[in-house]
């Protein structure tokens, strides 16, 4: 048996506002729906949340579909890259993201470093993977902290990785134990706009 974890990359969300409550746009909503879609078949017995509204919004169908709620983890939130709750510009992030993974201590001043991120996220991951072992769950996420938590267990998977990712996105992570045994790519391209 193994434990299979969806990560489910939110959907496309607003670029203004508080990073904690901006929403989804109308097509992070209809693309929220095909997320439900696409896991609707896989067994899911448990549906996990970083805490910020356009995480949780991606992943709430799939949770009411097997008649459970989302269950919201303050340590799953997208890595802070500033100690402002606002989100930054792309001209602003691009840069921070390539110094922070040449350099997993790198952080601006209030900002979060990627080790930091990692531990903490990683620390969630191990312990569902613990207290759910064998069974299929989903984690609803965010760019970055995805990235990190797969770079824990395949040191492969780094920058080019999370730049290739689409909002939203789904990999399918299959565990043995804490052994990360193989990833693949469930958001069909066909869904992407």
């Amino acid at each position: 048996m193994s434990t299979i974890v969806y990560m489910v990359r939110h959907g496309d969300s607003p670029k203004e506002g508080n990073e904690w409550t901006r929403g989804l746009t109308a097509k992070g909503y209809e693309d929220a729906r095909r997320v439900t879609e696409l896991l609707r078949d896989k067994k899911i017995e448990l549906v996990v949340s970083s805490p910020y509204l356009r995480s949780i919004l991606t992943v709430e169908q799939v949770a009411l579909h097997i008649g459970k709620e989302v269950l919201v983890m303050e340590n799953l939130r997208e890595k802070g890259f500033s100690c402002s709750d606002n989100r930054l510009e792309d001209n602003e992030l691009g840069p921070l993201l390539e110094k922070s993974f040449v350099d997993f201590n790198f952080s601006l001043e209030g900002g979060e470093s990627n080790a930091a991120c990692q531990k903490r996220a990683v620390q969630v991951l191990r312990e569902l993977l613990h207290t759910y072992k064998d069974k299929n769950m989903v984690i609803g996420t965010h760019g970055a902290v995805m990235t990190l938590m797969m770079n824990y267990f395949d040191s492969l998977i780094g920058l080019d990785f999370l730049y290739s990712t689409t909002k939203p996105d789904i990999y399918r992570l299959a565990f043995n134990d804490e052994e990360l045994v193989s990833v693949e790519r469930v958001w069909d391209k066909t869904f992407v706009k």
